[in-house]
């Protein structure tokens, strides 16, 4: 009870000051650009990679991407880049 509160204030204070939510939340921000390029930050780390399944920790849960050929581009502590012939993305 208490931590939605806490949320719920935090979303508050986001609106009122014009922050973008992600932020304030630290929740994932996912940007795709078609099918073959995807930027996930706010991760809290990569937890599986083969070319056919990528599963990333965040805030929310596990992200999981499904494709082929796929590949880490880049791995920073705020940021990854994946790239290759995504099919799908789940929230676990």
């Amino acid at each position: 009870m208490r931590r939605k509160r806490l949320e719920d204030a935090k979303s508050a204070v986001s609106e009122m000051l014009d922050l973008p939510r992600e932020i304030m939340l630290n929740l994932p921000r996912i940007t795709m650009i078609g099918n073959n390029q995807m930027i996930v930050e706010n991760h809290k780390g990569v937890i599986e990679y083969t070319p056919e399944r990528i599963r990333v920790n965040s805030s929310i849960g596990v992200i999981r991407i499904q494709g082929k050929d796929m590949k880490l581009k880049n791995i920073a502590a705020d940021d990854i880049m994946i790239t290759g012939g995504m099919k799908g993305i789940e929230f676990i």
